[in-house]
């Protein structure tokens, strides 16, 4: 299957277990990629024949900051929900990184669902 690919979209987010961690947004890294057919995008040069990336890019960012957040897990299944539920891929791929544990580069969750 073709795919679109979003990489390490940067939003900040209030997120966290503790009320430590929430008092301040977190920068989040956020990768998605849609599955899809691009076929007819490929051969037509249509916009309508595609995802619109920059919309997808603007609705992670509303979901991410709507509301505070425990979970990493929670942010990624609301996005491929919000994906699939428009019909913008056939299945997604969800990867959020959060860097909030000492002595290591990151944690991340990835999630796949299809539609």
């Amino acid at each position: 299957m073709d795919r679109i690919v979003i990489k390490n979209l940067e939003v900040n987010a209030r997120i966290g277990v503790t009320e430590a961690e929430q008092a301040q947004p977190q920068r989040l890294l956020i990768t998605v990629e849609l599955e899809r057919d691009l076929a007819e995008a490929g051969r037509t040069d249509r916009k309508t024949s595609t995802t619109p990336y920059d919309v997808v890019a603007e609705m992670i960012q509303k979901i991410v900051t709507q509301r505070q957040w425990k979970l990493v897990e929670a942010v990624a299944y609301h996005i491929a929900e919000a994906i699939l539920g428009q019909k913008m891929a056939s299945a997604v791929t969800v990867e959020v990184k959060k860097f909030s544990i000492p002595r290591s580069e990151y944690v991340s969750v990835q999630i796949r669902r299809p539609q």
